[in-house]
């Protein structure tokens, strides 16, 4: 696949502004769905005519799967998930939607596909490395096509994930965020699961979060 087959399009859901992330191959049509976040209907609108093949999700937190449940009845298309969350998919407590003042607690199926580190992933004619990246939960994944790296939560421009949630870890977060993120190339792009997109050199140099994070 080359650079121009791919259309990336980003979707700020809900209260939360969680980026939902629809990458389409225009070549074939096939588009893969990351992180259908709540109140989806931009997102239902923008797919409802394509072939989806897949949803990946970078983790579980309710943000990220509000929904979910709108996007597989849509497209029945299957789910992806890191095994550590999934059984947050099914159990509010974990998800963190019981801890919300939502009209009802988010409780979706079980996802039919597992993630594993460095796996490669072959999707709408998308080669997808993935990176299991825990620090803000411990079953987070980023999903690396080409120079674009679709991380989730773990690192913002110029900011990093949240670890104060339950199975959040510092520590385990910064050496995620130096052992792996910080090992792709300079000129990655990192679409985060919040806010604008950034770069890896751009996060290295002017993060303040990372300072001295660099060996």
């Amino acid at each position: 696949m080359s650079e121009q087959q791919l259309s990336i399009q980003v979707f700020p859901l809900g209260d939360f502004q969680t980026n939902a992330y629809v990458l389409t191959n225009t070549g074939t049509g096939e588009t893969i769905v990351i992180d259908p976040g709540m109140k989806p209907e931009p997102l239902l609108q923008a797919i409802k005519n394509k072939q989806v093949v897949a949803i990946l999700l970078t983790h579980a937190h309710l943000d990220h799967i509000g929904g979910l449940n709108d996007v597989r009845a849509l497209t029945h298309a299957p789910v992806y998930i890191h095994p550590l969350e999934q059984d947050w998919l099914t159990d509010p407590d974990l998800n963190g939607s019981s801890r919300w003042n939502l009209p009802e607690p988010i409780v979706c199926e079980r996802a039919e596909k597992e993630l594993a580190d460095g796996q490669t992933l072959e999707l709408a004619g998308f080669t997808i490395q993935v990176m299991h990246t825990p620090g803000h939960s411990p079953g987070s994944c980023s999903f690396v096509i080409g120079r674009h790296c679709f991380g989730g939560d773990v690192l913002f421009a110029q900011s990093i994930g949240r670890t104060d949630l339950p199975g959040g870890d510092y520590e385990t977060l910064m050496i995620t965020i130096q052992d792996k993120l910080f090992e792709l190339d300079d000129d990655t792009i990192v679409y985060p699961g919040h806010g604008p997109k950034t770069t890896i050199d751009s996060e290295k140099n002017f993060n303040p979060f990372v300072t001295g994070l660099l060996r």
